[in-house]
């Protein structure tokens, strides 16, 4: 069944790409693009997109990179994100950037949670319509990105006890460090005492006061450098 969700033009070889808007841009000129979890473009992004525009006053965007597929569980969303092209994934994240602004939004960041916040971390370094990246819970491998070039404002979210190895665990955290100082990268780090995936509601680790303080920290990072 054909998405029946607005596009917009992306070079990713799949084509256009499908994405869920929400805020009203007569209201606002800061645009805000929402990356997924591995799950896809369900109902709980959404409804944390909405959410995080109405705190901030944002246009969000929240691009299907699954072209409509949505996980059921741990084994489908493993697969999903095993099959994504993050390259291509980039290329929507380009485009999600280029359509807020076409709309009239004058400067544009990316959030993302988990395979979300990876590939804010490498939009960051690698997409120049963007302005601010607020990663959560998730890094981008070496191949994909060179995070140590990343000249734009960096605010990043991590649970101290998150145990995605080689991905979000305290041991790549602070291999993230490093390469982020290496490159005389400017950032924010922030840690909580929480697990993976710590602010989504449907998570054993969801932890609300660490939600809301990251939440908070991150709209008023985005208010500051999308002004």
């Amino acid at each position: 069944m054909a998405s029946t969700r607005p596009t917009f033009p992306s070079q990713n070889k799949l084509g256009s790409c499908p994405y869920v808007i929400t805020g009203d841009i007569s209201k606002t000129k800061k645009g805000l693009i929402v990356l997924q979890e591995w799950w896809g473009l369900n109902d709980q992004i959404q409804n944390e997109a909405s959410m995080i525009g109405g705190k901030g006053n944002f246009v969000t965007i929240v691009p299907d990179l699954y072209r409509g597929k949505v996980a059921i569980d741990n084994e489908q969303a493993g697969h999903y994100m095993g099959d994504l092209d993050w390259l291509g994934a980039i290329d929507d994240i380009a485009g999600a950037a280029r359509e807020l602004k076409t709309m009239g939004c004058e400067k544009v960041g990316v959030t993302g949670f988990c395979m979300g916040g990876a590939l804010s971390l490498a939009a960051a370094a690698l997409v120049p319509e963007i302005q601010a990246a607020a990663p959560f819970y998730g890094i981008s491998g070496d191949g994909l990105a060179d995070l140590s070039k990343i000249t734009i404002p960096l605010q990043c979210h991590f649970g101290a006890n998150d145990a995605v190895e080689g991905f979000s665990c305290p041991k790549s955290q602070a291999k993230l460090k490093e390469k982020l100082d290496r490159g005389g990268v400017k950032y924010e780090f922030h840690s909580y005492q929480a697990g993976h995936a710590f602010t989504n509601p449907t998570s054993d680790n969801y932890n609300k006061e660490c939600c809301d303080l990251a939440i908070g920290r991150m709209v008023e990072f985005m208010t500051k450098n999308l002004k």
